[in-house]
This record gives structure tokens, sequence and C-alpha cells, in this order.
């Protein structure tokens, strides 16, 4: 669903895909995505879209197409209800932010794109499934 997720992905194809039945693909879905598959599917639509109206020319019409939506006025209204603003001001904004990004130099902005990893990640499991009184101690100054 993420590498296509402009094409139709009803429940039964990807339970068919699976080879489980619908219902139990559409629980196993929630369970482990937290959403149903449909609103999953909506979602990277409409990231996809949003990156397409930040980083192109495209019209929006082209980009609603481009992104699976068959209707203009569904991918509107959807758009709306996610991100709380039309397709042509979210393109707006995106692009009045990128230009105030501008004059901020490239290297604190990767900073503050940067992950927060001041421990290592096994670090951290280690801390977090032992607590242990040396583990407790690391974190005190």
């Amino acid at each position: 669903m993420d590498a296509a997720s402009h094409e139709d992905w009803p429940v039964s194809r990807l339970a068919r895909v699976s080879h489980v039945s619908a219902a139990h693909f559409a629980r196993s879905f929630k369970d482990a995505f937290g959403v149903p598959p449909h609103r999953y599917l909506l979602t990277r639509r409409i990231e996809r879209a949003v990156a397409l109206l930040r980083d192109t020319e495209l019209s929006v019409t082209e980009i609603a197409f481009a992104t699976g939506w068959r209707s203009i006025g569904t991918f509107g209204r959807i758009f709306r209800d996610i991100n709380g603003e039309s397709p042509g001001a979210c393109r707006t904004r995106a692009r009045s932010a990128a230009q105030a990004l501008g004059s901020v130099p490239a290297c604190v902005l990767s900073a503050a794109h940067r992950p927060d990893l001041k421990t290592a990640v096994l670090e951290k499991r280690r801390r977090m499934g032992s607590g242990t009184k040396a583990a407790q101690t690391k974190e005190s100054p």
C-alpha cells in the first residue's frame, strides 16, 4: 500500500495477497497499525499530496489524480479534514515556510531535524530492561 498508494486497495485485495480472510486481515491490520486499512491508505495519499504540493508545480487537480483520487471534491474535503486547510492553502503555507527557512544556515537546520540520540539505542534498551542499580546510576549526574 505504501509503494502504490495511488492504487485501489480494498480489504478483499489485501486479504487475498496476505492469504487470510478479509475480516481477519482488517482486524489484524488495525491491531498492528492502530487504524483501519482504508484510513491508513487515505493518510498515505494525503502525505504524498502534501509533498507534491510543496515540491512541484503540478496543479491541485493533477496532484489529486496522481495520488489516487477520482473526485477533486472528495480529495479537497478529505485533505481539509486531515490537515485543517485546503490544498491551495497548504501549498502557500509550505512555500512561505520554506522561504523563511532559507535564511537559516543548513547546519542549524540539520541539527534541529537530527534525532535525539545522546545514548546508544542498545544502551537505552539495556537500561529499560534491566532496571539494575548500575543502569540507574549512569543516568544520574
